[in-house]
């Protein structure tokens, strides 16, 4: 018998069907078939999906770009938000100079005074649990979490610098209302006042501006 190619053992079997969209049924000989395609229905042809093919370390990955929606918060639309400003008096030489940061940039964003509400607790380790009760309450559109953690000769600073951010993130997952980190966590008070309007900036200010992005975000996109 003359040796054949895979590709060439098969049969090609007439469709009884007369539309001109039908594909030719084919029968391979056994131990022949080729390897698997993928293949698209006539209906499929006809549509602009406009793919753009990239490649990652995974390999070719097919992006959809038509039709995209992308949102994010606005900073033009502040007025009659309300937030609520979880402090903790721990640090509070620190922690002072993170919430003078935030309330000037609520401020300057056109957020009104008697829209900003601050509590005060004890420290970093009880911002969590307020901040959850604080945001089941319905008022706020938002609650900025302030505290500093220093690191000390003990596993204490491991102990509340891990619950306060776990805790924070629960709280916003629990309430619905998002609920941002602006606790410091840092190996010395140098470190920490570097970050409270030192020469790394005010992370106060930088949590004020999440907290302004995620609620517009909520307020005009998910209500």
């Amino acid at each position: 018998m003359t040796s054949m190619a895979a590709s060439e053992l098969f049969l090609r079997i007439p469709s009884s069907s007369s539309s001109s969209n039908s594909i030719p049924k084919v029968a391979f000989i056994s131990g022949c078939e080729p390897k698997p395609t993928v293949t698209f229905s006539p209906k499929t042809r006809g549509l602009s999906t406009n793919l753009v093919s990239r490649r990652n370390r995974r390999g070719p990955v097919c992006v959809a770009s038509a039709g995209i929606r992308h949102f994010r918060g606005s900073f033009s639309k502040c007025q009659g938000l309300r937030f609520a400003v979880v402090v903790a008096q721990f640090n509070e030489v620190v922690t002072k100079l993170l919430l003078e940061g935030a309330v000037e940039t609520f401020k300057r964003y056109s957020v009104r005074e008697e829209d900003i509400e601050v509590w005060w607790v004890p420290g970093s380790f009880e911002i969590p649990v307020l901040a959850q009760k604080l945001g089941k309450t319905g008022k706020y559109d938002a609650i900025l979490c302030i505290g500093a953690v220093i690191r000390g000769d003990t596993t204490h600073y491991d102990a509340v610098a891990n619950s306060a951010a776990s805790g924070v993130l629960s709280a916003g997952l629990n309430s619905g209302v998002p609920c941002i980190f602006g606790v410091l966590t840092c190996d010395d008070m140098d470190q920490a006042l570097n970050r409270a309007g030192g020469k790394a900036g005010n992370k106060g200010s930088e949590a004020a501006v999440t907290a302004i992005e995620m609620a517009t975000m909520f307020q005009e996109h998910i209500g």
